[in-house]
């Protein structure tokens, strides 16, 4: 017969693989509560009006859009029946309501056919037109709204008055179903001459990777030029600065707008100025991912 001691300890032996019994059915719990898909690809956009999408979109643009290309809606939409923070098939508009073609529109359709069937590509497009860089700095955004101007106050007002915490607090969500492969960016006319605005990116990229928990070297930056100079871009003299941005951020690749057609403004692209744009820097994506993993059938 089995004396007190050995009960008492035969009892807490029961009780303690009780208790580790609890706690893996609960980390499962956990870990199945969201399924993170490693094969669901999400770049993180952002900007100004280029980004934002100025030109309308076509009826080329509306049909036959790959379901693996998906957008996380970044507003409320009722006219297109969109609810803020729900994955959608990427149908323009992608940024907001009312707003047109994008460079993440080709980015995305050019990824999806290059890449393998079982992979899906989702953009998060927060932008506003004509707005600086200093918008997305999260620690001094405030003082850049209350000077900005009453026609940008009712687009900033969209994204709760903060785009950079909408942007994070989308990616955030997305981090959930899929991982983040990467950041574009389309921003520079309303910081022409800038001679600090890598400096300024570079603030806006590092608070990304801190506040998404990622890594520089997993995550690169993709920025666009402005209109070139071959197309008569009045802001053509920014792409001398946008050139230095990788001597800043290391995993920094800039696009080239050259030949990229244009709207009569001379500022913003025109549609096809804009597919032009996205296939480039899907086709730039596609390098660094076939650099990432030579493994990979493209």
């Amino acid at each position: 017969m089995m004396n007190n001691k050995n009960s008492v300890f035969c009892l807490q032996v029961w009780k303690v693989k009780k208790i580790l019994s609890i706690i893996l059915v609960l980390s499962m719990y956990s870990a199945s509560s969201y399924s993170q898909d490693k094969k669901f690809y999400i770049y993180i956009c952002l900007g100004q009006s280029n980004m934002e999408g100025n030109a309308k979109f076509e009826q080329q643009d509306t049909i036959n859009v790959n379901r693996r290309f998906k957008v996380l809606q970044a507003v409320d939409c009722d006219n297109l029946k969109r609810v803020k923070g729900v994955w959608y098939t990427a149908v323009p508009p992608l940024t907001r309501c009312n707003t047109g073609l994008t460079p993440a529109d080709y980015f995305g359709r050019t990824l999806v056919d290059s890449l393998p069937n079982d992979i899906t590509v989702g953009v998060i497009n927060v932008a506003v037109g004509g707005c600086k860089i200093e918008l997305f700095d999260k620690d001094n955004y405030q003082s850049y709204v209350s000077s900005a101007p009453n026609w940008m106050l009712g687009m900033i007002d969209q994204y709760g008055g903060n785009p950079y915490e909408r942007l994070v607090e989308l990616a955030r969500k997305a981090q959930k179903d899929g991982v983040i492969k990467g950041v574009l960016l389309h921003q520079g006319e309303s910081n022409v001459n800038d001679p600090l605005w890598p400096k300024k990116v570079n603030g806006v990229y590092k608070n990304l990777l801190k506040d998404l928990n990622l890594e520089a070297a997993s995550v690169p930056l993709l920025a666009g030029e402005v209109v070139n100079a071959d197309q008569g871009g009045v802001c053509a003299s920014m792409n001398a600065i946008i050139a230095k941005l990788p001597e800043t951020i290391p995993n920094s690749y800039v696009i080239s707008s050259k030949g990229c057609t244009v709207a009569e403004d001379k500022l913003h692209f025109n549609a096809a100025g804009y597919r032009e744009l996205g296939k480039r820097y899907a086709e730039k994506m596609l390098a660094l991912l076939r650099s990432a993993n030579s493994k990979m059938k493209l």
